[in-house]
């Protein structure tokens, strides 16, 4: 590859950067709809003046069949009069009108096809910038919210959310600590409230045992004397049985 060919290169890689960046698509997208709507009005133009054409062919050709006919009569009438020349001059002019309506025909059915062309590219090109208008509007659309979303996203960027992100969890921090201590305070109240429950049921407890062995205490005769537990009572003392069976239990203590 020769300098010469590399030097083009980097030009046009330049030109095509600059171009690009310079490009706006909202401008773009405008000039193209602007041009397509020129484009429209130069072919509404044509179309107008091929119709025009059209009806002036139209209008010759009805002229050229009418002055064929009008030397058509004439001819028969000349014949009529036994004057064969002027019949003959008759159909001469006859002729010559009859070659023009021909030649007028063809071009005036030439000229339908054009406008039906034409009629139909009309249309077309018109449905065509409808929906480039519609695409136009949409692409705008997009366009700014590209623009609007980079514009956050670069706002974003610039933003430090280290430090608020680590105050955010100091507070977090400080919270649970203060929610751990009203739990525990919690649960310190509600111990020493059990604890005074307790003591109340447990007094209460002991104030009906009380109450019970006065009431017995008191139903009991007063010459009655109260027997420790180690001394029998008069029905022991009269069973035989067990006083043997002491007996027995002394003698084996004694061995």
């Amino acid at each position: 590859m020769g300098l010469f060919d590399r030097i083009g290169r980097v030009v046009r890689a330049n030109l095509n950067d600059l171009v690009n960046k310079a490009e706006d698509p909202e401008k773009i997208l405008e000039q193209a709809v602007i041009e397509m709507q020129e484009d429209l009005i130069q072919l509404r133009q044509a179309v107008a003046q091929t119709i025009a054409q059209q009806k002036r062919s139209q209008q010759q050709y009805n002229q050229a069949q009418s002055q064929a006919n009008q030397w058509q009569s004439r001819a028969q009438l000349a014949l009529q009069k036994g004057d064969e020349n002027l019949a003959r001059e008759a159909l001469q002019r006859k002729k010559g009108y009859v070659e023009t309506a021909n030649t007028l025909e063809m071009s005036l059915r030439q000229q339908t096809e054009q406008v039906e062309t034409l009629k139909r590219n009309l249309v077309s090109l018109e449905s065509k910038i409808s929906e480039a208008k519609t695409k136009k509007n949409m692409l705008k659309a997009r366009a700014q919210a590209a623009k609007a979303n980079e514009q956050l996203n670069n706002l974003l960027g610039g933003i430090n959310t280290s430090s608020a992100t680590s105050a955010f969890e100091r507070m977090e921090e400080k919270v649970m600590i203060q929610e751990a201590k009203s739990q525990a305070t919690a649960e310190l109240t509600s111990s020493g409230l059990e604890e005074k429950f307790c003591a109340l049921e447990a007094g209460s407890d002991i104030d009906d045992e009380l109450a019970a062995m006065k009431a017995q205490l008191a139903g009991a005769p007063a010459n009655q004397p109260q027997l420790s537990p180690s001394e029998p009572t008069d029905s022991s003392a009269s069973n035989p049985e067990i006083d043997n069976e002491l007996e027995e239990l002394r003698r084996e203590l004694n061995k």
